[in-house]
């Protein structure tokens, strides 16, 4: 739940509330000024958590630590999810045996480190009537590197360009 959408202490208008104590216990159904009442004596904040259901759920908590916590897992899940890079790798039609398999060293480690490749090769000129040759290439490609990548999108014509694209297994 996003900490901006609650409603605490005197925001909090609703003649009865289901509280829970800071200790998580139930005390019930009370009115809405009682649960205030009893939040203002233990020097801690009435936050309504649901305010959909019927009565709305109040708890006693101290507010700014609830703050932070939910603060600190947010940034800690930001830092545990893994941002997908996509890298490109330009070859040509006319492209050497050797040059390819520099290519293929440079796609698989994209794909250990969980990159996805584009491979993309750029026609120029009369090279455009030659497509049927990058589609080989492409498939070549593709099997050399289906041990670390499975092919997510099969090769297809862009402009001047045929691109295919690797995603890590």
């Amino acid at each position: 739940m996003a900490i901006t959408e609650l409603s605490l202490n005197e925001q909090i208008r609703d003649k009865e509330v289901r509280l829970i104590d800071a200790d998580g216990t139930q005390l019930g159904i009370v009115a809405g000024r009682e649960a205030q009442r009893l939040a203002d004596e233990k020097k801690l904040d009435l936050v309504k958590i649901s305010p959909t259901a019927k009565p709305p759920v109040c708890k006693i908590m101290d507010y700014s630590k609830f703050k932070f916590d939910q603060a600190k897992k947010e940034k800690e899940a930001r830092k545990k999810q893994k941002i997908v890079d996509t890298k490109e790798l330009r070859l040509s039609p006319n492209i050497d045996k050797h040059d390819i398999e520099v290519k293929v060293k440079k796609a698989l480690e994209f794909l250990k480190d969980g990159d996805k490749v584009k491979v993309a090769i750029r026609f120029r000129g009369r090279e455009l009537g030659h497509t049927e040759v990058a589609f080989s290439i492409l498939d070549d490609f593709a099997a050399q590197v289906a041990e670390y990548g499975v092919v997510e999108k099969t090769a297809k014509m862009e402009l001047k360009s045929m691109v295919m694209f690797l995603s890590p297994k």
